[in-house]
């Protein structure tokens, strides 16, 4: 299939062996609890795609990243749910970096170390929540001498059990009562207080690690909480919604991948009739081609309005499409197929995954349309 032969070059040019090194895997192997899938992304230079090459990563363009998450999900939706997280957390904090020119000696330091060490940033960030801000923190952060007590949860948390750092939105309590300050902090893994706990009981996408990572008076030194500054109170909440554009491309992508490997395989077998061969392909074909427009559309600071609409049209599209085509598909591929190969089945039923991912259709439909009439995006 030619979108996909596309998107593997694509991500064998970032990634060199990592599709083949899946592949050899058992659908089973990759996408089960403490697989090796994502010791593999480390391994082939994952964590990089979106860090910019001054800091040593690959500096991807969002077509690039799109076609690397297309390849990804068509072998494992586990890995590409779980990077997604990752890189769309990459690319606001290194966002950060370039533009502000402001961190710290020691976060700065912290960013140089990501790509040598190969180090998985998971989020713990809010998913749209307020009209206020679409990702709201559910940590807050008490001060203290020489930092902050962080305390609080997120469930699920990919890349819970691998990640070497974890970055969380937090609300910054003062002693006046007042309205909290958004911050970001950056916490280690290891960081005591820190701990992971058993969430996710599905055993699909189980390979994303998507437990609950709780924090218990979790000490933060000063020097490693990012806060917006009185001459540029709305940062962070513009960096979020960059990153909400990042990431509502970049699983969408991760899905379609998967989808589009089954019609690869309708193709490649020949299952069924040219013209119904061929309307499969058309309709998977839209919906990558929805996605790549938004991807194209993107520009470096993908968090205005129109970025945010463009990529929810895109993402709800896709969502749509989706179900029926991984219907077809898997009807086009026969009953043999379903009876001696549970993978396909699988990567199917995984694709619904996406209608999970927040903001819902439903709590998005009153904003699109108060949008499409002329007025502002506000996501509650």
């Amino acid at each position: 299939m030619r979108s996909l032969d596309v998107a593997r070059t694509v991500c064998e040019r970032f990634h060199p062996g990592l599709l083949k090194e899946l592949e050899r895997l058992p659908y089973e192997e990759r996408e089960k609890p403490g697989g090796p899938v994502i010791d593999l992304f480390r391994i082939h230079g994952g964590v990089g795609l979106l860090i910019p090459g001054t800091y040593g990563g690959h500096g991807a363009a969002p077509l690039e990243a799109l076609r690397v998450q297309l390849a990804l999900g068509a072998v494992s939706p586990s890995l590409v749910a779980a990077v997604s997280m990752h890189h769309f957390t990459a690319a606001m904090l290194y966002s950060l970096a370039v533009k502000s020119g402001r961190l710290t000696a020691a976060q700065t330091q912290l960013l140089h170390q990501i790509v040598p060490d190969q180090q998985v940033l998971a989020s713990g960030w809010s998913e749209g929540r307020t009209a206020a801000n679409i990702l709201k923190p559910t940590v807050t952060a008490r001060p203290v001498e020489g930092g902050f007590l962080l305390s609080g949860s997120k469930k699920p948390c990919s890349l819970s059990r691998s990640m070497s750092l974890l970055t969380a939105s937090t609300a910054i309590h003062g002693e006046d009562g007042g309205e909290p300050e958004l911050a970001l902090a950056l916490v280690p893994a290891d960081a005591p207080g820190l701990t992971v706990h058993e969430f996710w009981g599905n055993d699909l996408l189980a390979g994303a690690e998507s437990d609950e990572v709780r924090l218990e008076d979790v000490f933060v030194p000063s020097e490693m909480v990012v806060r917006a500054g009185a001459d540029d109170p709305t940062r962070l909440d513009d960096l979020q919604s960059a990153g909400f554009v990042w990431f509502e491309m970049l699983i969408s992508a991760g899905y379609a991948g998967a989808a589009a490997a089954l019609v690869e395989q309708v193709l490649t077998r020949k299952r069924g009739s040219a013209d119904t061969r061929a309307a499969l392909a058309v309709d998977m074909e839209a919906a990558l081609a929805v996605l790549e427009g938004v991807a194209r559309a993107t520009g470096p600071e993908p968090g205005d309005e129109e970025s945010v609409a463009r990529v929810l049209v895109a993402r709800y599209a896709v969502q749509n499409a989706l179900p029926d085509i991984v219907a077809r598909a898997l009807e086009l591929l026969g009953g043999l197929e379903f009876i001696t190969n549970s993978g396909s089945a699988q990567a199917a039923a995984a694709t619904r995954a996406l209608a999970f991912h927040p903001p819902s259709r439903i709590a998005a439909s009153e904003p699109l349309l108060t949008y499409f009439d002329g007025g502002p995006l506000v996501l509650a």
